[in-house]
């Protein structure tokens, strides 16, 4: 029979190991739920409030899921450092994250094009399956881990516009000595046929049409590019952007901040950029059609690329990637893996996803 005393030091015995246990048990948590204070810079100006607004909607994501442990401060073009030198900042770690459009670094590297998208390449849904799924992911972060960078999808324009002209164009001789503001390999394949492209960031795209610096800029779609004000300075608006089907945005982080990271705030960081990139494509989807009957009504002239056009430029854009496949092992890989996955998945396209839309259109006021 336990006594009395016994009783009284056992109970003691218990305390001081629960005690105990709760010291532990503090800075355990801690530990794996550590304070991490990241700050991104955009490539793209605040009042693009789709684009912008993604890299926001990320840090509101992470810091709900982590009770504001793990918060990143997001800084528009040009608070920081300029849209265009995101990735230099980066890969110094003189800033831990940036959300950019990795197409603007291909002086660095052809392959990182790919990662954001090409001319005649892959829609949206067609450019996440072959990141997640078609070995694009493995691919690109090859690329970027020579730059000191992680790289994780967070951004969808889907397939863009073509921008707003001058003049109207009506063959590819129109092309010739046309100054056009226009990243990515799109601009090298319109260099082809006489074009003199102009890298811009998206601040500064508006004053340089408003100016005649350039005679044409294409930016993303009827939402952004409404917002720029570009149907005011031009009056010609040109359909599809057949350079990008599909834009792709990214996180890139620093290699040695995202090593350092706990494993779960990795996987937190992996789902909410995919969260932030299906919020990105979803808004775009939803506003863009308003903001194409509102320029349309305010006197924009809808026109769509004519077929001399778009054939010359597919023709010029095979050729750029003949030359590029042979300067760069990085960039042939990729361009294989991804025209192998485009041939795959194109006749499923063709046999459903194409025959429905294309049912629904011819129809559209029927139903």
């Amino acid at each position: 029979m336990t006594s009395p005393g016994m009783k009284r030091r056992n109970f003691l015995k218990g305390a001081g190991l629960a005690t105990a246990a709760s010291a532990v048990a503090a800075p355990a948590i801690a530990q794996s739920a550590p304070e991490v204070r990241w700050r991104l810079t955009s490539s793209f100006p605040r009042q693009l409030d789709t684009i912008f607004g993604t890299a926001q909607t990320l840090a509101r994501y992470v810091a709900e899921a982590t009770d504001n442990r793990f918060q990143i401060q997001t800084f528009p073009a040009g608070e920081l450092v300029g849209g265009l030198q995101a990735l230099d900042a980066v890969q110094t770690g003189s800033i831990e994250c940036c959300q950019t459009p990795i197409y603007f670094y291909t002086g660095k590297e052809p392959a990182l094009a790919l990662g954001t998208g090409v001319p005649f390449g892959l829609n949206a849904r067609q450019q996440h399956a072959w990141w997640h799924f078609g070995g694009g992911d493995k691919i690109i972060n090859d690329v970027l881990a020579r730059f000191n960078t992680v790289g994780l999808v967070m951004g969808q324009s889907g397939t863009q516009m073509g921008g707003f002209f001058r003049k109207e164009l009506q063959s590819p001789a129109d092309l010739q000595g046309l100054k056009f503001r226009i990243g990515g390999l799109g601009g090298q394949v319109l260099q082809k046929l006489g074009v003199v492209p102009q890298q811009i960031a998206g601040g500064d795209v508006y004053p340089a049409l408003e100016r005649g610096t350039i005679d044409a800029a294409e930016f993303v779609g009827p939402y952004d590019d409404e917002k720029l004000g570009l149907s005011k300075v031009a009056k010609y608006y040109y359909a599809p952007g057949w350079w990008e089907g599909g834009a792709m945005l990214h996180l890139v982080i620093n290699q040695a901040k995202y090593n350092e990271l706990p494993k779960k705030y990795k996987a937190l960081l992996f789902h909410a950029c995919e969260a932030a990139n299906n919020w990105m494509l979803a808004k775009y989807d939803a506003v863009n059609a308003q903001a194409l009957k509102r320029m349309i009504g305010a006197g924009t002239e809808l026109r769509i690329f004519p077929q001399s056009i778009m054939e010359a430029a597919l023709k010029a854009a095979n050729e750029l990637y003949a030359e590029l496949s042979e300067k760069s092992p990085d960039f042939k890989k990729g361009y294989d893996s991804m025209v192998a996955f485009r041939g795959e998945v194109l006749p499923w396209w063709q046999v459903n996803e194409f025959q429905y839309d294309a049912f629904m259109v011819r129809t559209k006021g029927r139903v």
